[in-house]
């Protein structure tokens, strides 16, 4: 619980007080100077406006402790965010620390992504965008509390806005700024921001708690004064040192403990509350004891945060005590210590005030806070859905993880040691011999986990190994690393690959009288730019040989010696005429292709195959397709002659749903059609009463076929019926 500042929502506007929550009066002067300079650069009509919100935000973050430079990155980010003031200014002005300060407050703006997610699929960018935001806050967070306090700034000047704009921003802040704040344990904004939220969002609610509150506060006051008064003469007397002080309870934990435990207004426990602060953790529970024997206290309202500490590391002790005229007053005992982690958070850790220039060297800090972070979705998705896909895509399919100098790395989930070296360097991956997470030594295999720090062991003269590329053995599971790893060999072997590659090819081109030098011709054609490039590319199996050869080869005068030879070869055969004239040709080695069995009246093309003749496909067929990608020079334009009488072949695939009869039906239907049949094969899929046909039968053409198909799709239970290759 917080002291409520006078810079709460309800107080009037107040000018010039806004440097009076700044202690150290160096730091006034400076931030006043700043103002000064900054009142001047700006213009138009909404440059008050960004100067006022800057001075606010100033009062909000001075409450936090935080650093000269902190605040002056408050007092600039509006202005800056607004593009009044450049980031080369900021920089002549002041220096590059300060504007990266600023771009890591603007990049907070992608928090936004995670409220768009409610309402579809995130795409890739903006998943990128909230990764690459949860690494800017690891990296430096002043720039979260420089956002916290400008969404509370928000908060407040929407309260004269209409009703849709105060929810719209209302929601945002209590989906996610205020479950942020709680992680982070920054008790001063948590409470700002679920109060404000809170009355914009359920305002009846919020305006009947609050005017139940000021009806009794008087009274409450001076009971409050009486408690107080007895309880610090019983501490003194105990020797217990000890600040005793009455606490202002916020609406919105008024409400969420009414509907939590299903209490009105009037049964509630810690309308009064009491607070002791103590100079040590021995004092914390001798001053329990002197609150339990003075006062009777209700075990089932007892909670002692101290030995088990809440997700967020807030330390307390909590009782609800009976007082004087049976009256109930919640009481909370903790240390200076703990009421300022509970106060100021992750704020009261980041060494920020001594001189770090904004780095905080210890890489344990940056682990809890990054371990926070991560738990920081868990807390919306308890308000509401709306990062159930954020869950998915940014923080179960990536690792977060440290090196030894407390620097986060961003890794595909299920990384290995391995992959981090890999992604630290290519050199510090192939010298890899061992690893250390969190100080202990781990197998190359481990599976690394958000927020470890990971060490590589390294050794000058070691070598990476084969077998880590192996994927069933789990050394390497990223394709970044596995890349490296493959580059590495493919260099290694380059000599060897070279060799194998030229008596490879100059092999093949001995056999057709091609003389080496004249692959030179076609290094374009396989994207090489030296002949030592395109033969290791043949020795490493990257470029198929017989590509290189066919390119090399003079396709023209080939062609039509092999047409020549296969004519002369087919006069020597005796059989009936072939039912395909090819270009005018005559008495040419025919057959038709087995991949799409083309019929008289279909469309056809043909091709001119090594030592099988002329081989006749669909024109459409698709292995037609690929052979004249590899060989165009062997396609022929062929025609059905006009001799079209015969018996051909044609394979059909019928699917069906399983029945009795279904077989018979069809063999009624091929005999009817006067259809030979061939083959006749089915298989049934018994998890879906599925059947596939294979039918291979003899038809007189392209008509005759159709009509078949026709009449089997009539058939009750076949879907479909369609040709298929020939086996």
């Amino acid at each position: 619980m917080v002291h409520v500042r006078s810079t709460h929502v309800d107080r009037p506007e107040q000018q010039g007080d806004w440097l009076q929550p700044v202690a150290a009066a160096e730091i006034k002067t400076q931030l006043r100077e700043h103002c000064r300079q900054l009142e001047q650069q700006l213009s138009g009509e909404a440059a008050s406006q960004w100067l006022r919100k800057g001075q606010e935000m100033v009062e909000i973050l001075a409450a936090l402790n935080l650093d000269a430079e902190s605040l002056l990155a408050a007092l600039y980010s509006p202005a800056y965010q607004a593009g009044q003031i450049s980031r080369e200014t900021v920089v002549a002005q002041h220096n590059e620390r300060l504007a990266e300060l600023l771009d890591a407050v603007q990049q907070m703006q992608m928090i936004s992504d995670l409220q768009h997610f409610q309402h579809g699929k995130p795409n890739l960018e903006q998943i990128d965008n909230v990764r690459r935001m949860l690494l800017s806050m690891v990296a430096d967070v002043r720039a979260v509390l420089i956002k916290l306090a400008e969404r509370i700034c928000r908060l407040r000047e929407v309260k004269g806005d209409d009703e849709e704009t105060r929810v719209l921003v209302a929601k945002e802040c209590q989906d996610i700024y205020a479950p942020l704040a709680n992680r982070l344990g920054i008790g001063q904004l948590k409470w700002e921001l679920e109060d404000l939220a809170f009355r914009y969002l359920h305002p009846q609610t919020y305006k009947a708690i609050a005017r139940q509150l000021h009806e009794r506060r008087i009274d409450r006051e001076e009971y409050i004064t009486d408690f107080v008064k007895n309880l610090g003469a019983g501490l003194r007397e105990e020797g217990v040192e000890a600040e005793v002080y009455g606490r202002p309870k916020h609406i919105y934990s008024i409400w969420r403990k009414m509907q939590k435990k299903h209490l009105s207004f009037e049964q509630l426990y810690d309308i009064r509350a009491v607070r002791i602060i103590t100079q040590s953790l021995k004092d914390c529970y001798a001053a329990l004891g002197v609150v339990h024997s003075q006062w009777r206290h209700i075990r089932s309202e007892f909670d002692d945060y101290i030995a088990t500490p809440k997700a967020n590391g807030y330390q307390s002790i909590h009782t609800v005590v009976i007082g004087p005229e049976q009256k109930h007053v919640e009481i909370q005992i903790r240390t200076q210590n703990m009421h300022d982690d509970a106060e100021l958070g992750v704020a009261a850790h980041w060494l920020y005030k001594e001189g770090s220039a904004g780095k905080s060297g210890g890489f344990e800090e940056k682990i809890a806070w990054l371990r926070k972070l991560l738990a920081w979705h868990e807390d919306m998705a308890e308000n509401d859905d709306l990062v159930a896909e954020v869950r998915s895509q940014v923080f179960e399919d990536r690792v977060y993880v440290f090196t030894p100098r407390g620097e986060v790395i961003d890794l595909p989930a299920g990384a290995t040691p391995l992959d981090f070296a890999y992604y630290i360097h290519s050199q510090v991956g192939h010298r890899c011999v061992g690893a250390k997470v969190d100080g202990h030594i781990v197998p190359f295999t481990y599976t690394l986990k958000n927020g470890e720090r990971v060490e590589i062991l390294t050794q000058k003269n070691t070598k990476p190994r084969r077998d880590w590329l192996n994927p069933a053995l789990g050394y390497l599971r990223t394709s970044r690393a596995r890349s490296k790893v493959a580059t590495y060999f493919k260099k290694l072997d380059r000599d060897k690959h070279l060799k194998a590659g030229r008596e490879l090819l100059e092999s093949e081109l001995h056999k057709v009288d091609i003389p080496l030098s004249q692959a030179t011709t076609v290094l374009e054609r396989f994207n090489f730019n030296q002949l030592d490039d395109l033969l290791v590319a043949i020795g490493a199996g990257d470029v198929r040989l017989n590509q290189v050869v066919n390119q090399l080869k003079p396709a023209p005068d080939a062609t039509a010696e092999r047409l020549e030879r296969l004519q002369r070869k087919s006069k020597r055969k005796s059989g009936k005429q072939s039912d395909v004239s090819v270009q005018g040709i005559g008495n040419l080695m025919v057959q038709f292709a087995k991949c799409c069995q083309p019929l008289p009246g279909e469309p056809i093309m043909g091709f001119v195959t090594q030592g099988r003749g002329v081989s006749v496909h669909q024109r459409d067929c698709e292995q037609l397709k690929h052979l004249l990608e590899q060989h165009p020079e062997r396609g022929l334009q062929v025609h059905w002659s006009r001799q079209e009488q015969g018996r051909y072949r044609a394979d059909l695939r019928i699917d069906a749903d399983d029945r009795h009869g279904l077989l018979h039906d069809i063999t009624a239907i091929l005999a009817n059609e006067k259809t030979s049949v061939a083959q006749l094969d089915s298989q049934l899929d018994t998890h879906t009463q599925q059947a596939r046909i294979s039918l291979g039968i003899f038809i007189e053409g392209q008509a005759g076929l159709q009509r078949i198909i026709d009449r089997l799709l009539q058939v009750k239970g076949i879907h479909r019926v369609e040709r298929s290759a020939s086996n």
